[in-house]
C-alpha cells in the first residue's frame, strides 16, 4: 500500500531536517568561502579597505617572468623557492610508505603482544601535532638536544639541524617519517596484508619460492590498490601541508634569502595574515589547487594502470 501524500511529505521533511545541519555547514564553511576566494584571487584586498578589481595581476605577479640584466627572472622568486621546498618535502612520502609497509608486515606475524605494539606505533598519529613538533624541536636543539648529545658520545659533532639550510628540510622529513610510519598508512597496509589469500603463499612455498620472491610477486602486486590510495592521499596532504611544522618549529627559516622550510601552505598564511595580501594569498591557493589537481590526475592516469585487484 502506497503511503499518503501527507505521510510522504513528513518523511521527506524529516530527511531534509537530518541533512540540514551538514548542508548548512557545507555552505558556510566550504562552498561559500571557496566562491569568495575565487573572486578575491582577482582583487587587491588588504582586509582594511574594500576589495579592488585587479584582473590577472595577482597571477601575473605570482607566475610571471621578466628580463633583468640580460637574464630572465621570476616576478616572485619566493613562490618558486617555496614550491621547490614543498616538492622536496614530498620525498618523505616513499620513505614513510616503505616504513609503514615494513611495520605492517612485522605486526601481521603471530607475535606476542602485537596488539600492544600496534597501539604504540599508532600513538604519534593521535598525539596533538603541536606537542610532537615542540618535542622534536627540543630533540633537534643543537647545543643540548638529545640527538646531538647521543652523537657526541660516539665522537660525532651533530649539525645545527633546524638552523642549517642544508639540514633543515631533511630534519623535517625525518620527523614526518617517524610520525607517519605507524599511523593510518600502517593500518591500511595491515588490512591489505590480511586480505591476501594465505594459499597463495603456500603454493609459492611448494614451488620453492624464497621470501623475497613471495614479497615481490605476491605481496607487492596484491597491495597495489592500497599503495595507490596511500600515494594519492599522501601526495595531496603533502602539497597542502607544512604549515604547522614551519610555524612551530622553524617559522619558515632559516632564511637564505628565502625560507628553507617555508611551504606553499605557509606562504599562503603569511601573505594573508602577516602582509594582509588576501587577494594574492587567494591566487596562490588556487595555483596550489591546480598543481594538486594536475598531479592527482597524473597519478590516477598512470599509477592506476599498475593496480592489480587480485
Amino acid at each position: 500500500m502506497k503511503p499518503s501524500a501527507w505521510t510522504q511529505l513528513k518523511r521527506d521533511l524529516t530527511g531534509y531536517a537530518f541533512l540540514a545541519p551538514n548542508f548548512i555547514g557545507f555552505l558556510a564553511f566550504t562552498s561559500i568561502p571557496v566562491l569568495v576566494s575565487v573572486l578575491l584571487a582577482f582583487c587587491d584586498y588588504d582586509i582594511i579597505s574594500p576589495p579592488k578589481w585587479a584582473g590577472l595581476k595577482n597571477f601575473e605577479n605570482l607566475l610571471g617572468f621578466h628580463r633583468e640584466k640580460g637574464s630572465i627572472a621570476a616576478n616572485d622568486p619566493a613562490f618558486w623557492k617555496y614550491l621547490w621546498n614543498t616538492g622536496y618535502l614530498l620525498l618523505g612520502i616513499p620513505l614513510s610508505m616503505a616504513c609503514s609497509l615494513g611495520l605492517a608486515m612485522i605486526l601481521n606475524q603471530k607475535l606476542r603482544g602485537r596488539v600492544l605494539f600496534r597501539t604504540l606505533f599508532f600513538l604519534p598519529s593521535v598525539t596533538a601535532g603541536v606537542a610532537v613538533y615542540m618535542l622534536w624541536s627540543q630533540l633537534y636543539q643543537p647545543d643540548f638536544g638529545l640527538i646531538n648529545s647521543l652523537l657526541g658520545t660516539v665522537g660525532i659533532e651533530g649539525p645545527r639541524w633546524l638552523e642549517d639550510p642544508h639540514w633543515a628540510k631533511p630534519s623535517l622529513i625525518l620527523m614526518s617519517v617517524w610520525a607517519g610510519m605507524g599511523g593510518v598508512n600502517m593500518i591500511l597496509y595491515l588490512a591489505g596484508l590480511q586480505n591476501i589469500d594465505p594459499e597463495l603463499y603456500e603454493a609459492a612455498e611448494m614451488d620453492g619460492a624464497s621470501n623475497w620472491q613471495k614479497f615481490r610477486y605476491i605481496t607487492v602486486p596484491l597491495l597495489t590498490p592500497t599503495t595507490f590510495f596511500i600515494l594519492i592521499t599522501s601526495t595531496i596532504a603533502g602539497l597542502q601541508g607544512g604549515f604547522e611544522t614551519a610555524y612551530i618549529m622553524t617559522e619558515g627559516g632559516p632564511f637564505t634569502p628565502h625560507g628553507e622550510t617555508t611551504t606553499i601552505g605557509y606562504y599562503i598564511y603569511t601573505s594573508a595574515y602577516q602582509f594582509l595580501k588576501m587577494g594574492y594569498a587567494a591566487a596562490t591557493a588556487w595555483v596550489l589547487f591546480m598543481i594538486v589537481f594536475v598531479l592527482t590526475m597524473i597519478n590516477w592516469r598512470y599509477g592506476g594502470k599498475r593496480v592489480e585487484y587480485g
